[in-house]
């Protein structure tokens, strides 16, 4: 019977009657007004962990310990944390974390370059001499790294040049580093002793690829094609 009620409900859709959605305002004041009233929309815009925060984002914040039975002073303790958990680093420590994390993977690429062209020539790699060149190697590239290398703490690289010419500049000291380094590397590495070569080979390696690393995608094509340009004409091999 039950099934049957449904299916006519269903297949007689005149018996639904028909009204006019109610247009009236609401009878109580409304979150919006209530919040406004009570000034948590200034209290929210004083609060210094909202200054970052993009315009239109809204901090959801955790439950407090006291609305599930835990004690008042968990949840100030939890505040706390969480404040300490939100303070930045400042600019300048930005600068150098970055610098370190990417002269560490520099220096890395260099050791594993001076231990494969070792291996390629069938010498005995000592290990203790490899070390010592990528530490050297990780000092000269965390100097020149902070000091080239854009970010938004310091993006001048020429001192009263305007901020527009700043980023050229940077793209055409890596192109010519890039384009020089890659056509260096085969140039020696065809015409000069294997001595030169396991020598130079592996700081040549790394700048070529941190300055192919720094250029836009657009450069970088370029200067890599200048690379082989100079490959097939003077009539080189890679070794």
């Amino acid at each position: 019977m039950a099934k049957k009620g449904r299916e006519k409900m269903v297949k007689d859709p005149s018996s639904i009657p028909l009204a006019q959605p109610d247009r009236s305002g609401p009878s109580k004041a409304t979150l919006l007004q209530l919040a406004q009233e009570r000034g948590l929309f200034k209290q929210a815009d004083q609060d210094p962990r909202n200054k970052n925060l993009p315009k239109g984002a809204v901090r959801i914040g955790k439950p407090s310990k006291a609305a599930s039975g835990g004690s008042e002073e968990e949840d100030d303790e939890e505040v706390d944390e969480d404040e300490g958990e939100e303070a930045l680093l400042s600019p300048a420590m930005e600068r150098i974390m970055d610098t370190l994390l990417w002269t560490v993977s520099l220096a890395m690429v260099h050791g594993t370059f001076d231990v494969l062209v070792q291996n390629q020539y069938a010498m005995s790699i000592e290990y203790s001499a490899v070390i010592t060149r990528t530490l050297i190697a990780f000092f000269v590239l965390f100097f020149l790294f902070y000091n080239l290398h854009a970010h938004p703490s310091s993006p001048n690289l020429v001192p009263g040049l305007p901020l527009r010419f700043q980023h050229p500049i940077r793209q055409a000291i890596f192109f010519v580093a890039s384009t020089w380094a890659g056509c260096h590397l085969i140039y020696i590495t065809n015409k000069f002793s294997y001595l030169y070569v396991l020598k130079q080979a592996p700081t040549l390696g790394c700048v070529w690829i941190w300055s192919v690393l720094e250029l836009d995608l657009t450069v970088a094509v370029v200067s890599l094609a200048a690379a082989g340009a100079y490959l097939v004409q003077g009539g080189y091999a890679i070794k």
